[in-house]
């Protein structure tokens, strides 16, 4: 649920010669900084002032010249282009290795499916996944998207992967709950915000939330599948980037596709139903559960704006039941 998960800044061109193009490439922004120390802690600022040299090593591992930087909450990703073939690639880095592993994993899982890119190396170590560029690669938030391409992306993802054996590094989605619902309070916190969000409301959604999660059916769940996690790939296929993979119910995906933009009780049920149609083995009542769980999330980085539209008040609505 990218509202309450992480919130992107644009990718930034290179300028000067390699060497100074790298360091203003890969220095840390203040404001990055504090995102970054809101999801991982203040120890995160020694990763921070270290960036620069690990991605020059890895540069020159894999023979990398470095475009331009973005990134989110999570990681710091760098476009690149191969010195052998001249191919377009992203670097991304998280200070936190288990998350890059838990990221490659699944990936691999869903190898056989154009609708996933593609993981081309890594040095978990290093928190490093180096990543297949993605043409023309446009956010799909930046596009009218329709709803058979978003069923088309979320029916590849239910069923074009090889279950993982019991050595998993992945989670149950419960955990996945739990983490967004710990993060939303902590921001809310932050913001000093009171109001109808306050800790009674987020627990109850957060049971709500953990209740179905403990119910459905266990597939491979992307876990951040917003529309600025999902890229035009050729023709009209989209492609989906930067899971937060989990085990769990994978009807979770469709929460943010069928909330895009609805302002009413009505349009959201009709919408889940035709999206529904489209998509073999999704539950109307289970997407429905999700969005009223999930709609919490989504008003908190709303409210903590202080915004007031019919959106976050249609969101805080559905929150309440």
């Amino acid at each position: 649920m990218g509202d309450i998960s992480e919130s992107a800044d644009s990718v930034v061109p290179p300028a000067g010669p390699w060497a100074a193009g790298l360091r203003e490439l890969t220095v840390v922004a203040p404001e990055v900084r504090d995102r970054l120390v809101v999801r991982f802690g203040p120890e995160v600022l020694a990763w921070c002032d270290e960036l620069p040299a690990l991605v020059g090593r890895l540069a020159a591992r894999w023979n990398l010249d470095l475009l331009g930087a973005g990134g989110g909450g999570t990681s710091r990703v760098f476009r690149c282009r191969r010195r052998d073939d001249g191919s377009g690639v992203w670097l991304k880095l998280t200070p936190d290795p288990g998350t890059a592993a838990e990221e490659a994993e699944a990936l691999r899982a869903w190898a056989d499916t154009p609708s996933v890119v593609t993981l081309l190396t890594q040095d978990l170590a290093a928190g490093a996944l180096l990543l297949e560029s993605v043409e023309p690669g446009v956010p799909v938030r930046r596009l009218a998207w329709q709803l058979p391409e978003a069923a088309a992306l979320l029916r590849d993802l239910r069923t074009s992967f090889r279950v993982p054996g019991q050595r998993t590094l992945l989670r149950p989605l419960s955990h996945r709950i739990d983490f967004l619902f710990d993060l939303a309070g902590r921001r809310l916190a932050a913001a000093g915000v009171s109001g109808p969000f306050d800790a009674s409301a987020l627990g109850r959604a957060r049971a709500a939330a953990l209740e179905l999660a403990h119910s459905g059916p266990v597939a491979l769940v992307h876990g951040d599948l917003h529309p600025a996690n999902a890229l035009s790939g050729p023709g009209l296929r989209m492609v989906a980037i930067d899971p937060r993979p989990a085990w769990g119910d994978p009807d979770f995906d469709a929460v943010d596709w069928v909330l895009e933009g609805v302002g009413g009780l009505a349009e959201l049920e009709e919408r889940v139903g035709k999206l529904a149609a489209l998509v073999p083995g999704q539950c109307p009542d289970r997407v429905l559960g999700w969005c009223r769980a999930g709609a919490a999330l989504m008003a908190v980085s709303r409210v903590c704006a202080r915004r007031d539209d019919p959106e976050t008040r249609f969101l805080m609505a559905l929150a309440r039941g």
